[in-house]
């Protein structure tokens, strides 16, 4: 996962979260790294003021109380939200890692066991959430997350209870998306039942292990006139042969003709065994081969530009760091940590941050010229005061920062400096 610094117009902390970067955005709000009081990070999810409306309130809300109420170690737990705020803001559990169809399109398609693997993890993780009478209903490769502990599902803000009679959609109006979409669900067929997940977990294993979708087409009108036609069947071309029949079932077009997610877990069991892998051994080879190929393969050029931290003056490109490299070198010292300054805003084309590390160097005595080193005080004693010199201002505020977020901001400057083409 990829963060780049904040925007001057964003904030800088929400309740008792202070806002370190930017993860993500979409239509509705922006995602943002944050760090609790006691230095937790968190994926702090903001309404865009844009937005913000009694309905979209009403969403988050039903969001924030999903979420409150479900939990599992494959569920991004939830650490506190204000859906009352002028801002409205959500935060969870911070997964340091690449979304599935990130990792896809940027690596290739899992190996068959691997996919299994990730089937049985996924279908346990939503039998879970549907033992307290809830739905994803929005399921897809963006919604899991492939962090160092393994996938984790999240954004349940289209969840909904299975017996629940309030919707807040408008009549024949659809939410979702389509090209994970059970047939019941783009035909807008009311109440859903626990089917509706199972065929979104289906497409979503088949992208995972053939990198495309059961229905695609140009426009979301077309996908949805493919998904509903009980004549068109799924493309599983490129699908093992050894996944096949799972997969069939999951994507069944009538609901009483797909498996449940227990039966799903099964089958997943039965593809690992039968290639003489036990399932723990599977769960572990996957967290492995995704964590490998996020630390050894370079991101594909078409990728979501990310700025450099911190933005240079000048218009000179630089390299992308991304937090797999934020590792410190075995042979790098810790350097001192980093002070966090209030800074202007740069040109238009290329603003700064609010607070970014400010990058002293180091100084060294044989390189300094003989007048400088004269002019250096002996230590305990303070520098002498020059009447010439304009003391310089204050900054008008100081952000705190734990131990954590001192070394990443660190991190990010040493891993800049040694990527920098100047």
């Amino acid at each position: 996962m990829q963060i780049t610094p904040l925007n001057p117009e964003d904030p800088r902390s929400l309740g008792d979260f202070e806002l370190l970067g930017r993860i993500g955005q979409g239509g509705m709000g922006q995602v943002f790294l944050g760090e609790s009081l006691g230095g937790e990070p968190a994926a702090v999810k903001v309404i865009k003021p844009s937005v913000v409306d009694s309905e979209s309130r009403q969403r988050f809300a039903q969001e924030i109380e999903v979420l409150k109420t479900i939990w599992g170690p494959r569920i991004a737990a939830f650490l506190g939200a204000d859906a009352e705020a002028e801002q409205p803001w959500l935060a969870t559990e911070y997964v340091d890692g690449p979304d599935l169809a990130r990792h896809v399109t940027t690596h290739g398609p899992l190996p068959s066991v691997l996919t299994a693997a990730l089937g049985a993890i996924l279908a346990e993780a939503l039998s879970a959430v549907h033992a307290q009478e809830l739905l994803h209903r929005d399921l897809k490769p963006a919604n899991v997350l492939l962090g160092p502990n393994g996938p984790k599902i999240i954004d349940f803000g289209l969840a909904a209870f299975t017996e629940s009679t309030i919707s807040l959609t408008a009549p024949h109006q659809v939410v979702g998306t389509p090209i994970c979409m059970a047939p019941e669900q783009a035909a807008g067929v009311k109440p859903l039942t626990a089917a509706v997940d199972v065929y979104a977990l289906g497409a979503l294993l088949l992208f995972a292990v053939a990198g495309h979708y059961p229905h695609e087409a140009k426009t979301p009108y077309m996908v949805f006139h493919l998904v509903t036609d009980p004549g068109t069947a799924p493309d599983l071309s490129g699908v093992p042969d050894d996944l096949a029949p799972l997969l069939t079932g999951m994507l069944a077009h009538g609901a009483e003709d797909r498996p449940s997610l227990t039966e799903v877990v099964q089958q997943c069991r039965s593809v690992i065994e039968a290639q003489g892998m036990k399932i723990a051994q599977a769960r572990r080879r996957l967290t492995a081969h995704t964590t490998e190929r996020r630390r050894h393969r370079p991101a594909p050029a078409d990728s979501v530009p990310t700025v450099a931290w911190p933005t240079p003056a000048n218009d000179t490109p630089v390299t992308e760091i991304s937090p797999a490299e934020l590792e410190t070198p075995a042979d790098i010292p810790a350097a001192t940590p980093p002070t966090l300054i209030e800074t202007a805003p740069g040109p238009a084309d290329a603003p700064r941050p609010a607070d970014t590390p400010a990058v002293t160097p180091t100084d060294e005595p044989n390189n300094r010229p003989a007048a400088a080193r004269r002019d250096r005080p002996a230590p305990g004693r303070r520098p002498p005061t020059d009447p010439r010199r304009t003391p310089e201002p204050k900054p008008t505020h100081t952000l705190r920062h734990s131990v954590q977020a001192r070394r990443t901001a660190d991190r990010l400057r040493t891993a800049y400096a040694a990527k920098a083409p100047f």
